[in-house]
C-alpha cells in the first residue's frame, strides 16, 4: 500500500490526538500540521518528529494531497478548504475525526483491560501450587504454568509452542484430545524421576467442539518418600534395638537430667551391672574410680573420648567415650560406649603381630619401624624425616647391622614417592662386570651373553621411586662415572647404548666404610662423593645406645615369635642385663641372632627368656674389654699411645664418627687424622 499524504488542520487537542493515531500507522505521512496558535500542542509533537508546521493551509493545498483534517471547529475554514481542495481529496471534519479518535481511545482502553485480565489470570495460574499444562488440536502446548515448569526442569519459554511429547514424553492429552474422555487421579512419572498424580480433561469451545486438552497434576514424590519412611520406621527401629543388644561394645544412654535410660548385655558382661543397678539411676551408679563422664558431657555439651577408668563392683579397667545427644539443638542426654582394656591389649598384640606378616609380604618399612628413644637415635630419625620431605640425594652412614636399610624404607614410605616402586641393590653382591649392565640395562648385543633384545636396568626400574644403593663404596670408577652423571643430569645411558634416557629417581645410598679415607686413597671420585654427602645421616651403633636394647629386644621377640610360632612373652630382668653390658659390635642384626639362638633353647612350656638361655659363647668381651681387665704395667710410650688412642675414640664418638668435625676438635689435620685412626685401628 502507498503512503497516505495527510495534511491536519488545527493543533489543539483534535489535531494532537489525530497526530498521534496517525504516527502509530506505517502508510500515514503527515505533510504539515497547519495553526495560528504556534504554542499548539501538536506542533510541538510535529517538531519532534520532523514535520512542517505552519500558519496558512493553503500553502499545502495543491501537494497532491490524499486527506485532509479540518480540526478548527470554525464553519469558514471547513467552507473555505472545501472549495480549495482538489476533487480527489478527501476531507473530514472535526466531528468525525473527534468521533474516529473516540473509538480508537476505546478499543486501547478495551485492549488495555484485555491485558490485564490476562495478566490477573497468568498471576493466579502461576501461584497455583498444582502444575497446569495445555495443549491444542495438534497437541501443541499453548498453557504451561510455573509449577509446571518446578515439576518437569523445563521453562514455560521452552515448552509453549512445542510438541507436548518434546516435553513430557509420556503424556496422555493426545489421547484425551482423540477420545474425549476424563482421566482423573492418575500416578505418573516424569523424565526427571518426580512422581505426580495427574487429571486430564478435554477442552471444548461453545459450539462443543474439542479444540485441545488440559491437564492439572501434583508432585507426590515428597509424599510417597514420606510414606516410604513412615512405612519403614518400625524396621528401622528394630533394627537399630537389634544393632545395640548385639555389640560387643558396652553402651549406656542418659537422659538430660543424667538419668540411667537403657544399657545393653555387653555393658552388663563387662561392667557386672544389671539393668536395674542403672536404669533410673545417677550416671555415677557405675563409677568405681573417677567422674563420671556422662555428666560432664551434659555440662559442656561436648564429646570426651579416650577417658580411662574403672567401672563396676570388680572396678574393672576401660576405656570410656562419651558424647552428647542433640536434637534440633537441644540437649536430650548423652551416650556412652565403653572398651574393655583387656580385650584392647589382646588386640594390640594381635595388630603387632599382623604389622609383622605384612613387613615379611612387602618388605616394607616406616618410621614407626624404627626403634630408638636415645638422644643419638632421635637425631639420626628427625635427619631421616627431614630428608624424606625433600628429593635430596641422602648418604646413610653407619656400622654393619645398625638398621642402615630400615632407614631407607622409612624416608621412601614418607615421602611423594611412596606409591611408585622402591629397588634394593646390594653393590658388593653383583659380580663388577655385571653390576653396570644391572643398573643401567644395555642395548641388543652390547656384549657377550647378553640376552635378546634390549634390558631395561634398575635405574629405569625405579623410575618416579627411590632406588637404594647399599655399599656404594664397593662400585667400580666406570660405574662411579655413570652415577655422576645420573645425578647430575637426571639421565641414563645403557651399556652399548648412545641415547641418553630421561630418569626421575630418588637416590639413597649406604656405606660402612671411611669415605673420605676412600678419595684419599684414589678408589673413590671426589666429585661423586660431594653429590651423594649432599645429605649424610649417621647411624649409630648399638653400644652407643643402649638404653634402647629393651625396646628393640621386645619388637624382635614379637618378630621371632610369628617365625618361630612361640609364645615367649618377655625377658627377664637378669637376661636384660646380660644384654646391656655386652658392646655389640655386630649391632641389631647380632642381637637378633642372640635373641634367635636363645628362644631356640627354650622349652616349649617356657614364656620368658631367661639369662641361662642366651648363648654366652657368642657374647665374649671385646678385645678392648680384655685389655682393660688385664692391662700390665706398660713402658710410657706405651701408655702415651694408649691414652692417644683412647682420647681419639671418645672424641669421635662425641662427634657422632664425623672425621672433619674430629680432627678440628683435636687441632691436627684430616690427613693426620687418618694416620692415627689406622695406626690405633680405629677406622
Amino acid at each position: 500500500m502507498s503512503l497516505q499524504k495527510v495534511l491536519i488542520v488545527g493543533g489543539g487537542i483534535g489535531g494532537t490526538a489525530i497526530l498521534k493515531l496517525l504516527l502509530s500507522a506505517e502508510f500515514f505521512e503527515v505533510e504539515a500540521i497547519i495553526d495560528i496558535n504556534k504554542h499548539a500542542s501538536a506542533l510541538e509533537i510535529a517538531k519532534q518528529h520532523q514535520i512542517t508546521v505552519d500558519d496558512d493551509w493553503r500553502k499545502y493545498i495543491n501537494n497532491d494531497l490524499h486527506m485532509i483534517f479540518d480540526l478548527t471547529g470554525q464553519t469558514e475554514v471547513y467552507q473555505a478548504l472545501l472549495k480549495a481542495k482538489q476533487d480527489q481529496v478527501v476531507l473530514i471534519p472535526g466531528s468525525v475525526a473527534n468521533m474516529l479518535v473516540r473509538l480508537l481511545t476505546e478499543k486501547d482502553t478495551l485492549l488495555q483491560l484485555t491485558k490485564e485480565h490476562a495478566h490477573q489470570q497468568q498471576l493466579i495460574f502461576n501461584s497455583i501450587d498444582e502444575g497446569m499444562v495445555g495443549v491444542d488440536k495438534n497437541s501443541i502446548i499453548n498453557f504451561f504454568n510455573k509449577s509446571a515448569a518446578r515439576m518437569t526442569d523445563v521453562t514455560a519459554e521452552d515448552a509453549v509452542g512445542k510438541h507436548i511429547y518434546e516435553v513430557i514424553p509420556t503424556s496422555a492429552l493426545p489421547r484425551i484430545f482423540e477420545s474425549g474422555r476424563t482421566e482423573l487421579n492418575k500416578e505418573l512419572v516424569l523424565s526427571n524421576g518426580a512422581k505426580i498424580v495427574t487429571s486430564r480433561f478435554p477442552v471444548v469451545n461453545e459450539q462443543g467442539e474439542r479444540i485441545g486438552a488440559f491437564s492439572i497434576f501434583k508432585d507426590i514424590t515428597e509424599v510417597v518418600n514420606l510414606a516410604e519412611e513412615i512405612t519403614n520406621l518400625k524396621e528401622i527401629q528394630t533394627m537399630l534395638q537389634a544393632i545395640i543388644q548385639s555389640s560387643d561394645d558396652a553402651i549406656s544412654v542418659v537422659d538430660e537430667d543424667g538419668k540411667g535410660l537403657l544399657i545393653n548385655p555387653a555393658y552388663t558382661r563387662i561392667t557386672g551391672l544389671e539393668t536395674e543397678d542403672i536404669i533410673g539411676k545417677p550416671a555415677t551408679a557405675d563409677i568405681s574410680e573417677g567422674e563420671s563422664m556422662h555428666l560432664k558431657v551434659l555440662q559442656t555439651r561436648k564429646a570426651i573420648r579416650g577417658v580411662n577408668m574403672r567401672v563396676g563392683p570388680a572396678k574393672r579397667e576401660v576405656i570410656v567415650n562419651v558424647a552428647p545427644i542433640i536434637v534440633k539443638n537441644r540437649l536430650k542426654g548423652s551416650v556412652g560406649v565403653i572398651h574393655d582394656m583387656t580385650e584392647i591389649r589382646s588386640l594390640m598384640k594381635e595388630l603387632d603381630r599382623a604389622r609383622s606378616i605384612i613387613r615379611t609380604l612387602e618388605s616394607k618399612y616406616t618410621f614407626d619401624d624404627i626403634i630408638g628413644d636415645s638422644k643419638e637415635m632421635k637425631i639420626s630419625i628427625d635427619q631421616a624425616k627431614l630428608a624424606a620431605k625433600t628429593p635430596v640425594t641422602v648418604l646413610l652412614r653407619g656400622e654393619s647391622g645398625t638398621g642402615k636399610e630400615l632407614f631407607a624404607h622409612a624416608i621412601h614410605s614418607a615421602s611423594d614417592r611412596k606409591y611408585n616402586k622402591f629397588v634394593r641393590v646390594n653393590c658388593a653382591a653383583i659380580a663388577e662386570h655385571l653390576l653396570e649392565s644391572e643398573l643401567f640395562g644395555y642395548e641388543e648385543g652390547a656384549f657377550t651373553g647378553a640376552k635378546r633384545g634390549e634390558k631395561r636396568g634398575l635405574f629405569e626400574e625405579a623410575n618416579h621411586g627411590s632406588i637404594f644403593l647399599d655399599e656404594i663404596g664397593e662400585l667400580s670408577s666406570s660405574t662411579q662415572v655413570k652415577l655422576l652423571r645420573v645425578l647430575q643430569d637426571g639421565e641414563i645411558v645403557r651399556v652399548g647404548g648412545t641415547k641418553a634416557i630421561p630418569i626421575d629417581v630418588r637416590v639413597i645410598a649406604a656405606t660402612n666404610i671411611h669415605m673420605e679415607k676412600a678419595m684419599l686413597e684414589g678408589t673413590f671420585r671426589e666429585d661423586l662423593y660431594y653429590r651423594l654427602n649432599r645429605m649424610p645421616i649417621q647411624i649409630p651403633p648399638l653400644r652407643h645406645r643402649k638404653t634402647d636394647i629393651k625396646a628393640i629386644a621386645e619388637r624382635l621377640l614379637v618378630k621371632l615369635n610369628q617365625e618361630y610360632g612361640r609364645n615367649v612373652e618377655l625377658i627377664s630382668g637378669v637376661a636384660y642385663n646380660r644384654l646391656r653390658v655386652y658392646d655389640w659390635p655386630g649391632n641389631v642384626r647380632e642381637l637378633e641372632n642372640v635373641i634367635s639362638r636363645g628362644m631356640i633353647f627354650m622349652k616349649p612350656t617356657e614364656s620368658i627368656l631367661d639369662d641361662h638361655h642366651l648363648p654366652i659363647s657368642m657374647m665374649k668381651p671385646s678385645e678392648s674389654q680384655m685389655n682393660q681387665l688385664n692391662q700390665p704395667i706398660l713402658p710410657l710410650a706405651d701408655q702415651i699411645e694408649r691414652i692417644e688412642k683412647e682420647i681419639l675414640s671418645s672424641t669421635l664418638r662425641n662427634t657422632g664418627g664425623n672425621k672433619s668435625k674430629t680432627a678440628k676438635n683435636l687441632g691436627i689435620s684430616l690427613r693426620t687424622l687418618y694416620y692415627k685412626l689406622e695406626k690405633y685401628e680405629l677406622d
